[in-house]
């Protein structure tokens, strides 16, 4: 054990769904019908999505019913712009959707993403 080991947490292992095609994302929404769907837009060659996926990671309950789908932007454009289009959500990047019978009911984008905030919100709908 090092000196700072004590200050690491155990990286956490979400099960991410990837978003590639504008027929995941219909099937997506419709999946929000029945249970809440979170969606992280991700740009690979941003230090700033990449610092809000490793927050967001770090943070999320996995125990949690949501299912979640991963978004990357640079090789999926097309998905990402449908996704806007859908969700009337203006395209940010890092940005998270989360919607609930297909309807938005969080987003946030950059440092505002907060896995804490989201899940007091899904908290609300699974009393």
């Amino acid at each position: 054990m090092g000196l700072f080991s004590f200050i690491s947490k155990p990286a956490v292992v979400i099960a991410w769904n990837e978003l590639t095609s504008e027929n995941d994302l219909h099937d997506a929404v419709e999946y929000s019908l029945n249970k809440p769907v979170l969606f992280f837009k991700h740009s690979t060659r941003c230090s700033i999505s990449s610092m809000a996926l490793s927050r967001f990671e770090e943070k999320w309950d996995t125990n949690e019913d949501c299912k979640l789908f991963f978004l990357d932007l640079l090789q999926f454009r097309p998905v990402s712009n449908l996704l806007a289009d859908l969700t009337n959500v203006e395209h940010q990047s890092p940005q998270v959707i989360v919607l609930f019978n297909e309807e938005v009911i969080y987003t946030a984008t950059h440092s505002a993403i907060d896995a804490k905030d989201i899940h007091e919100l899904l908290q609300q709908l699974n009393p």
